[in-house]
C-alpha cells in the first residue's frame, strides 16, 4: 500500500520550517537579532530630499550668512570698517566730489570704497543695510502668514457666507494699489508714533503695509488646502467623537497645512526684500541717514557715471540676497512636495 499523497516526512517538515524567513527582530541562526525596519516621518523624508539639492543648500548657506551679518553688524563694522554715518571728506576729490583713487576708492581701509560727495564707508552701509532689508522682509512675512493662515483656514472650513465674505475681501486687497498707498501713507506719518521715532516709524509702517497686502496670497493657498482637507476621514472621525470646530482647526487641519505655509513663506521673503528696496528707492523707506540698499541705489543715480561701483555694490547685494532666498525656497518646495520629481 502506498502512502497518502499529502503525507510529509519529518525531514521535509523540518526543511520547510528552516527555510521560512526570520521575522524582523527575531534571532537568526548565528544568535544575532535582525535589524528592525524603522519608519521615517514626512519631515525626515523632506530633509533627506533637501540635502540632495545642492543649489538649495547653497542658497541656505548664503541666507544663513546674511542673517549672521545682520545680527553681528556692529562687530563686523568695528573690525573691518568705519561707522556707517561717519564722513570722510579726505577721501573725496574736492573739485569733482568723487572718491579719490580708482574703483570708487576701494582700499584695505575701505573695502567697498566710499560714497561720492560725503565719503561714507560703503562696506559699513551695506552691512547695516542688510539689517533693514532682512528685518522688514522677515517681520512682514510673519505678519502676512499669521493673518493669512487664520483667515484662510476659517474661510475654508466654515464655508458659506463667511467664505464668500473673506474671499471678496481677498479679491479687493489683491486689486488695491499697494505701492501708491504705501507712498501716500508714509508721506503723512508723524516723526513720533507709539514710542517710535524717525526710521523706527518708517520700519513699522513698512512691516504693517507689506504684511497687510501680502496676507491674501497666503489666505488663498490656505483656503484651497483647507477645502480639500475638511472632508478627509480623520476630520470626520474627530467630528463623530464630539470634537469642537476650533479643536479640529488647531489639531487636525493646521498641522497638515504647515508644509504649504512654510513653502510660501520662504518664497515671500525675497519679494518683501524687493518691495522694501523699491520703496526706499522711491523715498518711502527708512529716513536718511539710516542705511538702506534701495536708498543707496537712489543716491547713486546722480553719480553712477563718475562712480559706477557705488551703484553696482548695493545692486549686487539685493540680487544675491533675493537669488539665495529663491533657490532655498524652491528647494524647500521640492522637498515638501511628495509628488516632486527631483
Amino acid at each position: 500500500m502506498t502512502a497518502p499523497l499529502h503525507e510529509t516526512s519529518a525531514g521535509e517538515s523540518t526543511a520547510t520550517v528552516d527555510a521560512a524567513p526570520d521575522a524582523p527582530g527575531t534571532p537568526d541562526k548565528s544568535g544575532t537579532s535582525a535589524k528592525a525596519i524603522e519608519g521615517r516621518s514626512p519631515w525626515q523624508i523632506a530633509w533627506t530630499r533637501l540635502k540632495r539639492d545642492k543649489l538649495a543648500l547653497a542658497g541656505a548657506f548664503v541666507v544663513l550668512f546674511l542673517v549672521l551679518v545682520a545680527l553681528f553688524a556692529p562687530v563686523i563694522v568695528g573690525l573691518l570698517g568705519h561707522p556707517p554715518d561717519e564722513f570722510h571728506e579726505d577721501q573725496i576729490d574736492p573739485l569733482f566730489g568723487t572718491p579719490i583713487g580708482s574703483w570708487g576708492g576701494v582700499s584695505s581701509e575701505f573695502l567697498f570704497g566710499v560714497e561720492p560727495v560725503n565719503g561714507r564707508d560703503v562696506f559699513s552701509r551695506i552691512v547695516y543695510g542688510a539689517r533693514i532689508s532682512l528685518l522688514v522682509a522677515f517681520l512682514a512675512a510673519v505678519f502676512a502668514v499669521v493673518l493669512g493662515t487664520v483667515l484662510g483656514i476659517v474661510a475654508g472650513y466654515f464655508g458659506g457666507w463667511i467664505d464668500a465674505a473673506l474671499s471678496r475681501v481677498m479679491d479687493v486687497m489683491l486689486a488695491f494699489p499697494q505701492l501708491l498707498f504705501t507712498i501716500a501713507l508714509v508721506s503723512v506719518l508723524p516723526n513720533e508714533l507709539l514710542g517710535l521715532d524717525g526710521s523706527g516709524v518708517r520700519i513699522a509702517a513698512l512691516v504693517v503695509v507689506i504684511g497687510f497686502f501680502g496676507w491674501p496670497y497666503v489666505g488663498r493657498i490656505v483656503r484651497g488646502q483647507t477645502l480639500s482637507l475638511r472632508n478627509r476621514e480623520y476630520v470626520e472621525a474627530a467630528q463623530s467623537l464630539g470634537a469642537g470646530r476650533f479643536y479640529i482647526l488647531r489639531r487636525e487641519l493646521l498641522p497638515n497645512l504647515i508644509a504649504p505655509i512654510t513653502v510660501y513663506a520662504t518664497l515671500m521673503i525675497p519679494t518683501n526684500i524687493l518691495t522694501e528696496a523699491a520703496l526706499s528707492f522711491l523715498g518711502a523707506g527708512v529716513k536718511p541717514p539710516t542705511a538702506s540698499w534701495g536708498q543707496m541705489l537712489s543716491t547713486a543715480i546722480t553719480t553712477y557715471e563718475a562712480d559706477p561701483l557705488f551703484m553696482v555694490i548695493p545692486g549686487l547685494a539685493i540680487f544675491i540676497t533675493v537669488l539665495a532666498f529663491n533657490l532655498f525656497g524652491d528647494g524647500v518646495r521640492d522637498a515638501l512636495d511628495p509628488k516632486g520629481s527631483r
